[in-house]
């Protein structure tokens, strides 16, 4: 509603560029972000709802997806998130996730990868990575009660699941920290409003748009860059100015695809002449046919 006041144009007009928008960022970084040079990976999901929470479905009118998990990874050294899924939190959605992001890694590099105890990641990343170039381990988090008797953290262990991973490398931090960018740079994530979304598309369309600003636009404090210069994706830090031109060549190209098709399928090809006006040998009586000195369309190879 805000863009609406700001620009004057209507609300659905506002919501079809974002779609639009979304669209044309996800399909980039899924043809830019692929054979990476990625050595250590975070793996983590964070939690939001789609029209309301879970718990409410029952009551709430209409249909909602109600709790839905966005499942996110980044490089520890580039700060890049080369991969993320929309899902819920079953083994289906990780296995999914991990061969999404196992086919955007170098085939010849090996990595090391990190997750928390969800017990999803164990057959998902053995499944989706080669066993012999990929080190993993799980960093688990041991709860217990405070004094008011609210779940805390009291502490972690960090256990090796195949390979050979480095367990002082071994963290969840970084993936965590950028759940945090996310949920604060998101409306749709923020808690206790009504800026949750309403509509697992749209919410697809915003999670592109924004991994889009961080992966390319926004320059990471560490780093000094952005995180696709740091990996190689892209050769200088983009603007939205570059970043709105993308978004129009995406549908232009869209566009002209589909006019080619639609003039493809009406085009008529030359009339060619019907079979009954072509040339046709003389047929030869039946008592000749299949005569050795025959050819296969009737006629006689030698003249009598």
């Amino acid at each position: 509603m805000a863009t609406t006041r700001i620009t004057g144009s209507a609300k659905q007009t506002v919501v079809d560029f974002l779609e639009k928008a979304g669209e044309a960022c996800a399909a980039f970084q899924d043809k830019t972000l692929v054979n990476l040079p990625c050595r250590v990976l975070q793996l983590d999901e964070i939690w939001s709802f789609v029209g309301c929470k879970e718990k409410s479905k029952k009551t709430a009118k209409g249909k909602h997806a109600g709790d839905i998990w966005t499942w996110t990874a980044i490089d520890a050294e580039t700060k890049l998130i080369p991969s993320w899924r929309v899902g819920d939190r079953s083994a289906r959605t990780a296995m999914d996730f991990c061969n999404d992001l196992a086919d955007r890694m170098n085939e010849n590099g090996e990595v090391q990868i990190t997750t928390d105890g969800h017990t999803a990641y164990r057959m998902a990343v053995g499944n989706a990575f080669d066993l012999g170039r990929t080190h993993y381990a799980q960093l688990i988090k041991i709860y217990g009660k405070d004094e008011n008797g609210m779940d805390i953290v009291t502490g972690i262990k960090r256990e090796p699941v195949f390979g050979k991973p480095d367990l002082e490398l071994c963290s969840t931090s970084y993936v965590e920290r950028s759940n945090l960018t996310l949920r604060m740079g998101n409306r749709r994530f923020t808690r206790l409003t009504n800026g949750f979304s309403k509509k697992v598309a749209n919410h697809c369309h915003h999670l592109a748009i924004h991994h889009m600003n961080y992966n390319f636009c926004r320059k990471h404090s560490t780093i000094k860059t952005t995180p696709a210069v740091a990996a190689g994706m892209a050769d200088h830090r983009w603007t939205l100015e570059e970043v709105v031109e993308m978004i129009d060549r995406h549908h232009a190209d869209i566009m002209n695809a589909r006019f080619e098709a639609a003039f493809d399928a009406k085009f008529t090809p030359e009339r060619t002449a019907p079979k009954t006006y072509a040339p046709v040998a003389p047929k030869l009586p039946w008592y000749l046919q299949g005569f050795p000195n025959s050819d296969e369309k009737g006629g006689t190879s030698e003249k009598p």
